[in-house]
């Protein structure tokens, strides 16, 4: 199939993007890498009337670390330059996850955000960092964090006419990750990340629900002390009670529960074995 008709327009700013978005009256659409929305378009199963492309606005590609502990990635960043860059490990395996070649060379971590997929890979690393993402619209600048961004499945908190600018990230001194596709490329039916900021371990878990789960629980078991073979599995279990799981053709529920307790384990023993890289 085609595409519905729409109109086309290519701004040289933010805030040009943000007026064009304004004005479609709701009915408009930001394109970047087009990887989620061009095949939706393709099927009819969305009808903008506007697509407003960015990425001809400059300062929204680069990667930037802030005092030596915060990672500041604009939105028109690639998923294939995620991988590349190694100032961030944990980014860099989250973002080799990522569908295939073309898909990481299209896609962007802005798209990803604002896209919110509960079984893609970046909003679960943003949930685990309680990153903060970077907006514009109609009343100007603000900081969301990830805790508020994600409302639902393919759902956020942003309005109509807001653009994800950046999405800044805390370096993690130590981090794990661990995901269960059925082959590499599909979408995760479970995507553990674990990362410790600042002597605390954060957890998230994806593809269980509606929106990135935190395992408050499991966290604080591995806050209660040293890490040794029972605290983790305690965390393992607590990780697996925390998230809803359904069953679909995909998995059962019972089984999904189960990855989700054997992937947490997985995700801190990584943990456990890794320290913060230096700067690429």
């Amino acid at each position: 199939m085609k595409a519905a008709p729409f109109e086309y327009c290519r701004p040289g700013s933010v805030r040009a993007a943000v007026d064009a978005l304004r004005d479609s009256g709701g009915d408009g659409k930001v394109i970047a890498g087009g990887q989620s929305l061009v095949p939706v378009l393709a099927m009819r199963m969305g009808r903008p009337s506007v697509l407003v492309d960015i990425n001809r606005i400059p300062g929204l590609a680069s990667i930037e670390t802030i005092d030596d502990s915060t990672l500041r990635i604009g939105a028109l960043v690639r998923h294939r330059n995620l991988v590349e860059q190694r100032r961030m490990p944990l980014l860099s395996e989250a973002a080799s996850w990522i569908g295939h070649a073309a898909i990481r060379t299209r896609g962007t971590i802005g798209g990803s955000i604002a896209h919110a997929d509960p079984a893609a890979e970046l909003p679960v690393v943003a949930a685990a960092l309680d990153a903060h993402i970077h907006v514009m619209g109609p009343t100007g600048a603000r900081s969301v964090p990830a805790a508020e961004l994600f409302v639902g499945p393919l759902e956020t908190s942003l309005g109509e006419a807001d653009i994800v600018t950046a999405v800044e990230l805390p370096l993690p001194t130590r981090w794990g990750f661990a995901e269960l596709s059925r082959r590499h490329g599909d979408f995760g039916l479970v995507t553990v990340v674990a990362a410790e900021v600042e002597g605390r371990i954060r957890l998230a878990v994806g593809g269980l629900g509606p929106i990135p789960v935190r395992p408050r629980e499991a966290e604080q078991i591995l806050a209660d002390g040293p890490i040794d073979r029972s605290r983790l599995t305690a965390a393992s279990k607590a990780t697996a009670a925390a998230v809803s799981a359904g069953t679909d053709i995909h998995a059962s529920a019972a089984y999904r529960r189960a990855m989700a307790e054997e992937f947490t384990h997985r995700a801190l023993t990584q943990l456990l074995g890794t320290e913060k890289k230096g700067a690429a």
